[in-house]
């Protein structure tokens, strides 16, 4: 089944997830497309030498992003307030048409003042709708921190849009989605924040693997283009 890929997105908390070992989770995983946010410099050497076309740029202060991609393929910049996504383009193996993929990193709902943050929130919400509405596509995955459950009001206004892969997988199995961040290595995963969103494609398997020096996991979605 040539048709099928595997996508991987990871938080890597500006710079303290270990590269190397972040590089052979990638490897291991299989990962043909990997969406990161808080990418870091030294992170982002890793990753491009296991997956070397896309588009990485390391920041501070959590502005870091990319997608990372096993085969060509475009990728660019998408305006957001407050901070901006990215987007790439991929064609997978065997598959009839191409993937949108939209990497975007929502602002954390508890930095102070709270009130300017959620007003900042509700505005990267609206333009990422809007965006959506104005570029529609057959196929195209909004993957990455959103940092909110699916309780949140933007969450909930994205699956207008999209389907939510580890709900669709999780049903299918008979369980709830596996959660996402951790306040702290020591403690259970408390939320599910980070998300792998989609249109015009079928989720097959969802898997969550921690990230060694990261308060949030990995989550690696196996998808195939159609249904």
């Amino acid at each position: 089944m040539s048709e099928h890929f595997r996508l991987v997105s990871a938080n890597l908390a500006s710079g303290k997830a270990d590269p190397r070992r972040f590089r052979e989770l990638v490897e291991h995983l299989g990962a043909d497309v990997v969406a990161v946010q808080e990418l870091a410099a030294t992170q982002a050497a890793a990753l491009a030498q296991a997956l070397p076309f896309g588009r990485l740029e390391p920041g501070s202060h959590s502005t870091g992003m990319g997608i990372a991609l096993r085969k060509p393929g475009s990728a660019s910049h998408v305006p957001l307030p407050h901070r901006g996504g990215w987007v790439a383009n991929f064609t997978p193996d065997g598959a009839p048409a191409a993937v949108e993929i939209l990497n975007v990193h929502i602002l954390a709902p508890h930095i102070m003042p709270t009130w300017r943050t959620a007003a900042a929130r509700r505005a990267q919400f609206r333009a990422l709708e809007t965006y959506l509405s104005a570029t529609p596509r057959q196929c195209r995955i909004v993957v990455g921190d959103l940092n909110s459950t699916s309780l949140w009001p933007g969450y909930r206004r994205l699956r207008r849009w999209l389907g939510d892969a580890a709900v669709e997988v999780a049903g299918r199995e008979g369980r709830r989605p596996s959660r996402t961040w951790r306040p702290h290595r020591r403690l259970p995963r408390l939320l599910r924040i980070d998300h792998v969103l989609t249109t015009g494609l079928t989720a097959h398997q969802v898997r969550v693997l921690p990230i060694d020096g990261s308060d949030h996991s990995a989550v690696m979605v196996e998808l195939s283009v159609g249904g």
